[in-house]
């Protein structure tokens, strides 16, 4: 299953998590527009198709905001840009994808969360069931088709916009979540499903079930993994430089900085911290996957670590196992987005998803 080329995207920290060493806050790598738009145009530089745009509250600064004025400087790569549910009017919202779709002339691809909203607490099932909603509205409109949606959370009846995207078609959705409800949101409206590391096994059984979640609503999904990584010349250079992001790290502080994400209960975080928790002594969860990185973060917190030979057998792995998109990201980010594209990037057969 590795015969078609994968897509490999990066990560701009917009969200104030950019370390040298993790849990000690630098002055240089907080969220701005300045570096926030160098690690973006280093990532272009250095040939990843597509590059994460994040989206928080408490820290970092605005996605859509960033989204629309990055896209007017980069000339090649894609830019996954991250939506929050709920914080939008889904017509306003559909508005503002399709004029940064124009911007970047069709190679825009949104990231659906389905998160709390500050202030807010809704129960999972009706959380993902506005996801849905939400999902189904802007496919409808960004494919350019008159709406007329009477739902639990929006009864909308507009006429066809008149700005479309570039293509006519709604981009890509990609979406991730473990629980229960996610799964059957993503099932039911997402095209990607996101998933943050874990070992082979299970995310095998992932594949497996979500294949099976989405055929019974007569759909098919893509798969996409969301991990760090870090690479070096030799694999004792590259444990040494993993052991060094977390040299300088408080317990305390740590924790205080995985509690404020919004989604520090999710199932997708208990599943990461359960993957650290049953890790061997050293960290590693399995060949070449470290999950230290989960001491100082919340969400996606396991590392690939290794020589480029071992970091490109683990993505050759999980792509003959479905994936066909990766979000990768490591610490400080511009650098170590410098050092993936010289170390692995041409090695492998990569490309924008199609």
């Amino acid at each position: 299953m590795t015969s078609a080329p994968c897509e490999i995207s990066w990560f701009s920290a917009l969200c104030d998590d950019d370390y040298e060493f993790l849990g000690v806050p630098d002055e240089r790598l907080q969220s701005s527009w300045e570096h926030c738009r160098d690690i973006v145009l280093q990532a272009e530089a250095g040939g990843f198709d597509n590059i994460l745009l994040p989206s928080g509250y408490e820290l970092g600064i605005d996605t859509t905001a960033f989204a629309a004025a990055i896209a007017t400087q980069v000339r090649r790569m894609r830019l996954l840009m991250a939506v929050r549910i709920g914080e939008m009017w889904p017509p306003q919202l559909a508005r503002q994808i399709a004029t940064i779709d124009r911007i970047l002339g069709g190679r825009l691809t949104v990231n659906i969360i389905s998160s709390d909203m500050p202030g807010e607490k809704l129960a999972s099932a009706p959380r993902y069931a506005r996801t849905v909603e939400a999902m189904s509205i802007l496919k409808t409109m960004l494919n350019g088709e008159a709406l007329d949606h009477q739902g639990e959370f929006w009864n909308l009846k507009i006429e066809p916009p008149r700005v479309r995207t570039h293509s006519g078609k709604a981009p890509l959705l990609y979406f991730g979540g473990l629980s229960e409800d996610a799964r059957d949101a993503a099932a039911k409206g997402a095209d990607v499903f996101l998933m943050w590391p874990d070992r082979k096994e299970a995310v095998a059984d992932i594949i497996a079930d979500m294949t099976t979640r989405a055929a019974r609503y007569g759909r098919t999904l893509r798969f996409g993994y969301r991990a760090h990584v870090v690479v070096r010349d030799t694999e004792s250079e590259a444990r040494t430089a993993a052991d060094r992001l977390l040299s300088k790290l408080d317990n305390q502080v740590g924790a205080a900085i995985k509690a404020k994400a919004l989604d520090s209960k999710s199932a997708g975080v208990q599943a990461q911290v359960a993957l650290r928790e049953t890790a061997g002594d050293d960290g590693y969860a399995e060949a070449n996957l470290w999950t230290g990185i989960g001491r100082a973060r919340s969400g996606c917190g396991a590392a690939i670590v290794g020589d480029p030979d071992q970091v490109l057998a683990k993505l050759n792995d999980y792509r003959a196992m479905g994936i066909e998109a990766f979000i990768l990201s490591g610490y400080p980010h511009a650098a170590e987005a410098d050092l993936f594209a010289r170390h692995v990037l041409p090695h492998i057969d990569h490309g924008p998803l199609i």
